[in-house]
């Protein structure tokens, strides 16, 4: 897929974003937009997954760490074609398989739960660790929030990583800049993000995470990178689609309402018209 093909899903896919979040009356828009762009990027170019067998045996995994920003994974997962778009509608809501956080039991594609934060990069290792055992050649990757890397375990997890030489290991970490509480580094500042990750012998990449040639080069990097994990440290806009919610931290974790989902709406249906011209 080309970067204007890529583009035009990412587009789509924060409109399954705000829908989502809309119909559930609650969710967090924030973090999922500003991860839209890698979650297309490792869903439509990176990744060996089929959406017709979710459970195949080399597939690459995602642990999702930062679980709360579902709405973004799920969209991308109904938008690669795990189950149906209009799913979307029925988020949070009761008797709906597209729980608050991903649910490794009810949902297609999803490879492990996750939501309580910190604990998904330790999933990865394991995985990653397993793979190794077992001479299996799939790849593991896991999605961190640059205010989830304030936990303890993330580093635990990190440290064995590094020790392990895990070069089947990939962790993204969303570098936007906000928590629930504010800047991150206003409420515990995990700067330099890169250097720490390097003390726990990792291969280390700065990149734009909403630039796909930059992803493509990160992730192109970290596959030629061997005897040591990778961490890409994607620097993004919280928020990043929709002009009232970037950089905006109030977004967190709220829900538009209804002229607020249109205005959104409109913007991305514009977004989508510009790229179709190009």
């Amino acid at each position: 897929m080309d970067n204007l093909e890529l583009q035009k899903t990412a587009n789509e896919v924060r409109k399954g974003i705000l829908t989502a979040v809309y119909y559930a009356k609650s969710g967090h828009p924030g973090g999922s937009l500003s991860a839209a762009d890698i979650y297309t990027y490792l869903y439509f170019e990176e990744m060996n997954i089929d959406p017709k067998d979710p459970k195949k045996a080399d597939r690459d995994r995602l642990v999702v760490s930062k679980g709360h920003t579902s709405p973004g994974y799920y969209s991308t997962l109904a938008h690669r074609g795990f189950f149906p778009v209009e799913d979307l509608k029925t988020f949070r809501h009761v008797g709906s398989y597209l729980q608050g956080h991903p649910d490794m039991k009810h949902i297609p594609g999803v490879d492990m739960s996750s939501g309580s934060l910190g604990q998904g990069i330790s999933a990865a290792v394991g995985m990653a660790i397993s793979a190794k055992l077992s001479g299996d050649d799939y790849r593991v990757y896991t999605l961190v929030g640059d205010g989830e890397i304030q936990e303890g375990q993330v580093w635990e997890a990190s440290m064995l990583a590094g020790y392990r030489k895990l070069d089947n290991l990939v962790v993204i970490v969303d570098n936007n800049n906000l928590q629930i509480d504010g800047p991150i580094d206003e409420v515990n500042s995990p700067y330099p993000i890169d250097k720490k990750f390097e003390a726990f012998n990792f291969h280390v990449i700065n990149v734009d995470g909403h630039d796909f040639d930059a992803l493509r080069a990160a992730f192109k990097e970290a596959r030629e990178t061997k005897g040591m994990p990778t961490a890409i440290i994607a620097k993004t806009v919280k928020g990043k689609g929709v002009s009232y919610m970037e950089n905006q931290v109030s977004w967190h974790g709220t829900a538009p309402n209804e002229e607020q989902y249109q205005v959104a709406m409109e913007e991305l249906e514009k977004a989508g018209e510009a790229l179709c011209q190009k």
